[in-house]
């Protein structure tokens, strides 16, 4: 074991003033908390055959954008600059969070732009189309969730084996460009992601300067931290839009299995939109990995809904008294988003306890069946030694009474992921990111 692993709990805050003494920010009026943390780094070969090239787009540097400077060699200097400062002495207030500064403000498409640009030598991204489950409208200000394993990168490069994917696919250097076009594509505005380990030197200060909140909970003792050259231990990451949502609650959980604490972890925020004034929590998480652990992920997945449960109900009470429910509706809890690499496929036992939960979640990627009760066939597919993985492990659950969905993003065909499965050049993880559009049922609901 690497001397590296430690406590996650001594870097949590103290990284997040660290990072932000290179950012060029500025402290703002004390606002609504959270926690954080940091990443890794190395690399595994294989032969594949080089795929074919973008084709050139015109650059747009963001010379005034001193937040997300980012490229290969030469612009990447915020990132390098992070990742050194990151290993340097802790803060002299630990009690310091990064969402507590303001970024200056970046322009989401000469971001793009940026990211086309040093891109121009990999394959192009899949070519991903939404199916529209129903007629909406812009009334029913639908909210875009993604969901997204990012794939960290101290595991990528250290331990995960992906014996078809070659080092150069997996340079951070470009890998954080792939994952930043993908969310900039579909431009959430709730964004859920896992195995995160370049929170504070990446995904927090870029994402904050596309007018992104955000909270990050690292798992107590992460795999990342047995790689050398690590940047820190991963975990759950949680984005939202600030222009669109106010923070009214932040949990996070460590989950449970049989009375044991675990390594796997949640955050639950609890978000009123601006815009309808409605109010509703989302949860991210990722549960146990590999076969075997079937009962385990069960027992967490349970005490997760549990804790679910509680904490809605709890917000619920909370709310003011011009906000609690008319005389003659039902005392339910406040409406659930609930985003995850569950690591189980939909034949495991806590895909049956999310199903049936008295929560009343469904699953939004049904809806791309036929038959409209069918997940995808995958939203994971990797070569390792052990051989080849084609599994659907990734769900975006919603409270079916209180929100419609929308729209859904396809999941791009065999043809399009490539012999060589993923990671790959065109795809930075190998997990493929969930997105779909819900909007709240007509039928107000009993908080409003």
């Amino acid at each position: 074991m690497y001397p590296a692993r430690r406590c996650s709990s001594l870097l949590h805050r103290e990284l997040a003033a660290v990072c932000l003494s290179s950012l060029g920010t500025r402290p703002k009026k004390p606002g609504l908390k959270k926690s954080s943390l940091q990443s890794p780094r190395h690399c595994h070969t294989s032969v594949v055959h080089p795929p074919p090239t973008r084709s050139n787009s015109s650059p747009v540097l963001l010379g005034s954008l001193q937040v997300c400077q980012m490229g290969s060699s030469s612009s990447s200097r915020l990132f390098s600059t992070l990742a050194q400062t990151l290993s340097s002495a802790a803060l002299a207030d630990p009690h310091v969070d990064s969402d507590e500064y303001e970024y200056e403000q970046a322009d989401p498409d000469a971001l793009l732009r940026e990211c086309e640009k040093v891109l121009r030598n990999r394959p192009p991204r899949f070519h991903r189309d939404f199916m529209m489950t129903r007629a909406c409208s812009l009334q029913n200000a639908p909210i875009r969730i993604m969901q997204w394993n990012i794939l960290a990168q101290a595991l990528g490069e250290g331990k995960d084996g992906f014996v078809r994917c070659p080092m150069e696919a997996l340079n951070w250097s470009e890998r954080k460009y792939l994952i930043l076009e993908e969310i900039l594509t579909y431009r959430p505005d709730v964004l859920c992601l896992q195995e995160v380990d370049h929170y504070f030197d990446t995904f927090q200060p870029v994402l904050a300067s596309l007018g992104y909140q955000s909270s990050f909970c690292p798992k107590p003792c992460s795999p990342c931290l047995d790689v050398h050259n690590n940047n820190g231990p991963d975990g759950c990451a949680l984005f939202f839009n600030r222009r669109r949502f106010q923070l009214l609650h932040t949990a996070h959980l460590r989950l449970s299995a049989m009375m044991l604490k675990t390594n796997q972890v949640a955050i639950v925020a609890t978000l009123r939109c601006r815009l309808t004034g409605r109010i509703f929590s989302v949860a991210v998480t990722h549960l146990k990995a590999r076969s075997g652990w079937e009962a385990f992920r069960s027992a967490q997945g349970a005490h997760l809904l549990q804790q679910l449960c509680d904490l809605t109900t709890q917000s619920h009470l909370e709310i003011d008294d011009e906000n609690r429910t008319r005389d003659g509706e039902s005392e339910e809890g406040i409406p659930l988003v609930v985003c995850g690499d569950f690591n189980a496929e939909p034949s495991e036992e806590v895909y049956r306890r999310f199903m049936t939960s008295p929560l009343g979640l469904d699953s939004a990627y049904k809806c791309l069946s036929e038959d409209g009760n069918t997940e995808p066939p995958y939203t994971s597919w990797k070569i390792r030694p052990s051989g080849e993985s084609c599994s659907t492990l990734d769900y975006i659950w919603y409270s079916e009474k209180a929100f419609q969905v929308d729209a859904v993003l396809r999941i791009p065909s065999e043809e399009q992921i490539g012999p060589d499965r993923l990671p790959s050049y065109h795809y930075p993880s190998d997990h493929l990111s969930l997105v779909c559009d819900l909007s709240f049922s007509q039928q107000p609901h009993r908080l409003m």
